[in-house]
């Protein structure tokens, strides 16, 4: 008979003494932020960059304990409910605030608080009353979660069969991804041998002889807006779309514009080589984007080649202290093409392959999809009751 009970008679909750930013470390014992305890969460494993000195954890660990096996830590801002059991290898401390700690006081199975967090039952007590999502997650918050709570020999069969059925479905979603990888793959391996080939009728070319590349300037944020008053202003690729550019600004004193039909290429900053193609008239650019106005090819064809170069640019703008890329880079680029006359069937190829890449993505997104609502209905039978009755 499951017994209702308060989340603060199974742990006490709280968080962790604060560890001040000038006491961080490049070596010691690791220190964990919110991100680290999702990365555990997902993988079970964490690169960390952080730490805190021998000396500072074993005054902490004395004075006022650490995760020890068996407790749970939880992300309590940003993205919240990333929960982690602590294994009897862990040796770490944690961020005040942005990471909550349940330190175990009762003989429950931790595994099956664990996967109560990240079920939807958990969720809807946090938010309910709000009105919105919650955002933070607080102590308070945590210990005034309520679940039922079967005798521990159920909680451990609960935990078995929900331990085989998630192995299954991680391994199907782990081959649904490499379908989805492999799909893409051999699209923009399609796209490689094409911008390579060689043979009658196909010519070596710098971009500098098939285009203009005309480099964005800044505005002051006074002289745009958000009203519709003007010409459109993009920023840089927050204002890109999947294929075309999304406009939210504008401005009545535009400096360098883009036309329809050329090809905007992100030239500074960490989006460095995302690319849009411009379906509007006239917009104006920043100095984040420059525009590659085809001359003398497909412009379409243009818009293929600099799509498979992001890699590139971004490897370029790495070793920079601002990421960026010159206007060198672009215009120094080679590809083959064939006559003018021939591009468009050419492109049609490509067209065509995109299409069916671009179902094929849509068939395995949709069963990745599908895979974690059925994670998320099976958690929601679990802790209702449901799953046990079905297995009975």
């Amino acid at each position: 008979m499951a017994q209702k009970v308060q989340l603060s008679d199974l742990f006490k909750i709280g968080s962790s003494k604060r560890v001040l930013k000038s006491q961080w470390q490049k070596s010691g014992v690791p220190f964990y932020r919110g991100r680290e305890i999702t990365k555990l969460s997902q993988n079970g494993i964490v690169d960390n960059d952080l730490f805190i000195t021998e000396e500072l954890y074993a005054e902490y660990s004395a004075k006022y304990g650490v995760p020890s096996t068996d407790d749970i830590v939880i992300t309590a801002i940003g993205t919240i409910g990333n929960s982690y059991i602590v294994r009897d290898e862990d040796r770490f401390y944690f961020k005040d605030a942005s990471v909550l700690w349940l330190k175990r006081t009762s003989t429950v199975e931790s595994k099956y608080i664990n996967l109560w967090l990240k079920s939807s039952l958990m969720r809807d007590q946090l938010d309910e009353g709000n009105g919105a999502t919650v955002d933070t997650l607080t102590i308070k918050k945590l210990q005034g979660l309520t679940l039922d709570l079967p005798p521990i020999h159920e909680q451990k069969r609960i935990v078995s069969i929900l331990d085989t059925v998630f192995v299954e479905l991680e391994q199907a979603r782990a081959k649904t991804e490499q379908n989805l990888k492999n799909a893409r793959e051999l699209f923009d391996s399609y796209l490689q041998q094409v911008f390579s080939q060689k043979g009658d009728g196909w010519k070596q070319h710098k971009l500098s002889e098939l285009c203009k590349l005309i480099s964005g300037q800044h505005i002051d944020a006074k002289d745009y807006n958000n009203d519709n008053i003007g010409i459109g202003y993009l920023t840089g690729p927050s204002d890109f779309g999947v294929f075309n550019p999304i406009v939210t600004k504008w401005s009545e004193y535009p400096k360098r514009t883009a036309i329809q039909g050329d090809i905007l290429i992100t030239v500074k900053g960490s989006g460095v080589g995302k690319i849009n193609m411009m379906s509007a008239d006239e917009l104006a650019i920043s100095r984040q984007l420059m525009a590659v106005r085809p001359m003398y090819s497909v412009g379409e064809l243009i818009y293929w080649f600099l799509s498979m170069q992001f890699d590139y640019f971004q490897s370029l703008a790495n070793g920079a202290a601002i990421p960026g890329i010159s206007r060198h880079d672009v215009l120094d680029l080679e590809l083959s093409l064939p006559a003018l006359n021939d591009q468009t069937s050419v492109l049609k190829k490509i067209k065509k392959f995109n299409t069916q890449t671009l179902a094929l993505e849509k068939i395995y997104t949709d069963k990745i999809r599908a895979i974690d609502e059925l994670k998320k209905s099976i958690l929601q039978k679990a802790f209702s009751g449901e799953l046990t009755k079905t297995v009975e």
